[in-house]
């Protein structure tokens, strides 16, 4: 999140509105100086979505700061969103999985329905779905 001093993370920090969740990386000393500023701090989060999209009503997401080959779900269509790697890790077609690095998004936070537009692009299939 943050590579500054503590007191520019402050600044930015406090320029952000809303309930702020830290999913902690590798660069969190200066964000991790202000920890009453997030609703939440965590190494990683499963997080269920409302989905009218999806067969039960919820589209689950595993949210981690590095990038997963596999992950909880991965074989049941749950997607994980990940940062870390700056936009230098090759997106892989066949997995629900995307880099929301802002650094990858000209610097803006990718909204939900980017991310459920992207997913639909991908080529995953369930590993356990019927053939044709």
């Amino acid at each position: 999140m943050s590579l500054g001093k503590p007191d520019f993370t402050k600044e930015i920090l406090d320029r952000l509105h809303g309930n702020i969740h830290l999913i902690k990386g590798n660069h969190e000393g200066a964000a991790l100086t202000y920890p009453k500023r997030f609703a939440s701090i965590r190494d990683y989060h499963e997080l269920r979505i409302d989905e009218a999209d999806q067969s039960n009503g919820k589209q689950k997401i595993i949210l981690f700061h590095y990038a997963m080959r596999t992950w909880n779900g991965s074989h049941r269509g749950v997607w994980q969103l990940y940062g870390h790697s700056h936009g230098t890790l090759p997106d892989d077609e066949m997995a629900l999985s995307f880099d929301v690095g802002v650094d990858c998004h000209n610097f803006y936070p990718v909204s939900y329905e980017e991310v459920k537009e992207t997913m639909k692009r991908k080529k995953w299939t369930p590993p356990f779905a019927p053939r044709n």
